[in-house]
């Protein structure tokens, strides 16, 4: 597995990107970032710089089992969307090793249940019936969801456009069983007994991850801190990347002069 690594001796972070992404989706925020922490950027298996890494059953205990051991020691885990569910089941199964789980843009269920504000399940069962179809189709139309609501959609789609093909095309396999992921997990039971601190960046005008959805968090998590970005969508770190990175280094470093 390959590791983008800032090696710069100070306090690490992991970051985990979303799906049909890769790492190189961090780059509007990287030297921001690098200030403060040793970033390890981490391609999701199947995807980015480790598009040949595939596990046998691409599944969340696969992932967990390939990415945790590449987190050091003492790191912050922030992972955003489908990233923030793999880091999340990292933080449920190896928490004592860890300093803080970050959600971005990401909660502990993705698909719409009673009572809870998700994705349409039919909305991913035809994403990933589309995906035999078309993959490079299909993977511009959820980055341009991911985009909606954002006041530079049409600027961001293209950069995560830009993003998908940055270092060689996601595996079939790895996309549909990213979908899968997305449709199947539902952590909210097991979050709360999560003893290391959460935090959380989220947008507001987010079509993909409701308001509602991060209040019954921070109802469930009475220590959860999180700042909203009012004008960003799905993607925070693109369309806003100078208030996404004053809202994370706030939320670690409550000292440092923040927008």
């Amino acid at each position: 597995m390959i590791i983008k690594h800032s090696n710069n001796g100070k306090s690490p972070l992991v970051l985990l990107h979303g799906w049909g992404l890769n790492s190189v989706v961090w780059d509007p925020v990287m030297a921001e970032l690098e200030q403060q922490f040793d970033v390890y950027r981490i391609d999701l298996p199947g995807f980015g710089f480790n598009h040949h890494r595939l596990p046998e059953c691409y599944d969340l205990a696969a992932l967990v089992e390939l990415i945790a051991p590449l987190c050091p020691d003492g790191s912050i885990l922030a992972g955003w969307s489908l990233g923030g569910l793999v880091a999340s089941q990292i933080a449920l199964q190896y928490g004592d090793r860890f300093s803080s789980l970050c959600l971005i843009a990401s909660t502990p269920c993705f698909v719409q249940k009673i009572g809870w504000k998700g994705i349409k399940p039919t909305v991913l069962q035809q994403f990933a019936k589309d995906l035999q179809q078309d993959s490079k189709k299909t993977i511009e139309r959820f980055l341009a969801i991911q985009a909606m609501g954002s006041e530079t959609a049409r600027q961001d789609t293209k950069q995560l456009k830009k993003t998908v093909f940055a270092a060689g095309p996601a595996q079939p396999q790895a996309l549909s069983g990213g979908l899968a992921i997305l449709e199947d997990i539902d952590l909210r039971a097991q979050l709360p007994t999560l003893t290391l601190p959460v935090k959380g960046i989220f947008g507001r005008l987010d079509s993909l991850v409701a308001i509602r959805s991060i209040e019954q968090i921070a109802d469930s998590l009475p220590d959860f801190e999180y700042k909203v970005l009012v004008k960003a969508s799905h993607a925070p770190f693109i369309s806003h990347p100078e208030a996404f990175v004053a809202a994370f280094k706030g939320m670690y470093f409550p000292s440092i002069d923040t927008l």
